[in-house]
């Protein structure tokens, strides 16, 4: 599969049928979000425990003016376009998904998965979204934390130098 059909700029018809096609096959469908700005280690590894609490991993990446809004007018540093890019080349993501809201809740209503996750920095019940995949029988992953690594510590190094 061509990694650029990965990328969706919404969750439109097209991916709305991809994803029942893996629920009608029986596949479970793991859900997790982020800015995903400058790529480094904790990233790696955190996706990749994600994937493997399942059979398809959907990313929910951060628009530019939702990066923006959370993080400050200088980010991201990489354009939205760039950043799904590297997320849909990687080989264990199945799809990823730019939303502009600041939160995913209206992509995780959609997709309803099977296992939502966000990294160890976050506790389960603030996880947005929790509330509503318990509800319907999935669960909720709070992995463990890569200390050292983060998009924003590498910018302000790369500053102070």
């Amino acid at each position: 599969m061509n990694y650029k059909n990965k990328i969706f700029s919404t969750l439109d018809t097209k991916a709305l049928k991809l994803i029942e096609k893996w629920k009608m096959s029986g596949q479970k469908l793991v859900f997790t979000n982020g800015c995903f700005d400058i790529l480094h280690s904790g990233h790696i590894k955190y996706l990749s425990e994600a994937k493997n609490l399942g059979d398809k991993l959907i990313i929910g990446l951060n628009s530019d003016s939702s990066v923006r809004k959370l993080k400050g007018t200088s980010r991201p540093v990489k354009s939205q376009n760039c950043r799904a890019d590297i997320l849909a080349f990687m080989s264990g993501v199945d799809m990823v998904v730019i939303f502009e809201e600041d939160t995913p809740i209206d992509l995780i209503k959609k997709i309803i998965p099977d296992v939502l996750v966000k990294g160890g920095d976050w506790k389960p019940q603030q996880i947005v979204g929790a509330d509503l995949v318990i509800k319907n029988g999935g669960e909720v992953k709070s992995l463990a934390f890569l200390e050292g690594y983060s998009s924003s510590k590498i910018i302000n190094r790369m500053h102070k130098v």
